[in-house]
């Protein structure tokens, strides 16, 4: 049974990306709350889907091999900060960097479950329906929480990006985990089960 419950404080801490194993918090973020304020206003939900990327040893990771350029500087800062890239030229990818500095970590954002700022979100996407499709890719996620390049670098405890725990439980039967996707160029690391869904996530939330 899902349990939610409501704290003064429900902000995760910053010491909490701040923790050496990059798939455990993938995974422990699952049913937790993501917000931004962007021009005043608010939007959000649940995150329902990561992806891990674990440091310079992983070839699906833009710090493989311990690449270091502009686009990927932020994966190399302390842990609780924004890092944002584009994809295509088109999409904007959310990644929240964990561990400490130098090492980098860092985990996408793939779905949300939204619960905040619907009329907000269907306005950025240019879409007429609110529900889970309309934030289940990372690219969706980004364009309907306001994300862009110019986030890149925020603290995730920042009054424009947050995350909340509010104790809501996942079931564990309900969570899976498979290989990422769209890293096929990462041969054997494509198939990492780096990837956390929670499953069925609409029947899941929809009563909450």
């Amino acid at each position: 049974m899902l349990r939610l419950c409501f704290y003064t404080n429900m902000n995760l801490p910053s010491n909490y990306f701040l923790q050496n194993d990059v798939v455990f918090i993938a995974k422990d973020l699952l049913g937790k709350y993501l917000f931004t304020t962007i021009d005043g206003q608010i939007a959000g939900g649940i995150i329902t889907e990561t992806e891990a990327y674990k440091g310079t040893d992983d070839k699906a990771s833009h710090a493989y091999h311990g690449r270091r350029t502009l686009r990927n500087e932020m994966m190399y800062h302390e842990g609780g900060v924004i890092y944002v890239y584009q994809c295509y030229g088109i999409h904007y990818m959310l990644n929240f960097v964990t561990n400490r500095k130098d090492i980098p970590d860092a985990i996408l954002i793939r779905g949300i479950f939204p619960t905040h700022g619907g009329e907000l979100m269907l306005c950025r996407t240019g879409k007429a329906k609110l529900n889970a499709n309309l934030t289940d890719g990372p690219g969706k996620v980004a364009k309907a929480l306001g994300i862009n390049k110019s986030h890149n670098g925020l603290s995730i405890s920042s009054p424009t990006i947050w995350v909340e725990d509010r104790q809501l439980v996942i079931p564990e039967k309900a969570i899976t985990n498979t290989p990422r996707i769209g890293v096929d160029y990462a041969g054997e690391d494509a198939l990492l089960p780096y990837r956390f869904v929670i499953a069925q996530a609409t029947n899941l939330l929809a009563n909450i």
